[in-house]
């Protein structure tokens, strides 16, 4: 169901976090909904989330698109920026570098994913200590620029492709996403 309602976002199974178009734009319209609010409580509690590309970038803390900075919903530290490829927009089918023990990657670990964006998360800040555990990062390249193509950190997951564009892998991770609600 696709709602801007407060409460049913926040008492959804799992609640997706689309997003399509420029950084500040898509935070603009999250904070208008209290989306950003809807995601921090929902983290809080445990409930899960699942951002897609745009919708991926803005849980870093910043995102700077133009020369505009704008802050994000902070759920990661770091910046997301434009790619440094030769070629950019990146657009097209891509593999990525999945970690050990994902469970969203379960069953397609080898498999391409369809990317389609000009910026990204291109290294990865967060600092764990004894009272947190370090997510699962999974990395992707594109004309020789390395970036975050999805994060798994416990009740927040994301990728920076479009799993409804990526055919029966990206299916396959919707599922993998579903069936841990």
């Amino acid at each position: 169901m696709l709602t801007d309602d407060f409460q049913t976002a926040l008492d959804a199974d799992g609640l997706i976090v689309p997003g399509v178009g420029a950084y500040a734009a898509c935070m603009e319209g999250l904070r208008a909904v209290k989306g950003d609010r809807i995601i921090g409580r929902r983290l809080a509690g445990g409930r899960p989330v699942l951002g897609i590309c745009v919708g991926m970038q803005i849980l870093f803390a910043r995102g700077v698109e133009h020369g505009v900075e704008t802050e994000g919903c902070d759920e990661w530290p770091g910046t997301v920026s434009r790619l440094e490829a030769p070629v950019v927009p990146h657009m097209g089918w891509n593999t990525v570098s999945v970690p050990d023990g994902s469970a969203l990657f379960a069953g397609i670990e080898d498999e391409r994913f369809y990317f389609v964006h000009s910026y990204a998360a291109r290294s990865w800040d967060l600092v764990t200590n004894a009272r947190t555990s370090a997510p699962l990062v999974t990395w992707a390249e594109h004309g020789g620029d390395r970036f975050v193509a999805a994060v798994e950190n416990g009740p927040l997951s994301a990728t920076q492709f479009h799993p409804e564009k990526s055919g029966d892998a990206g299916a396959r991770l919707l599922h993998n996403w579903i069936q841990s609600l």
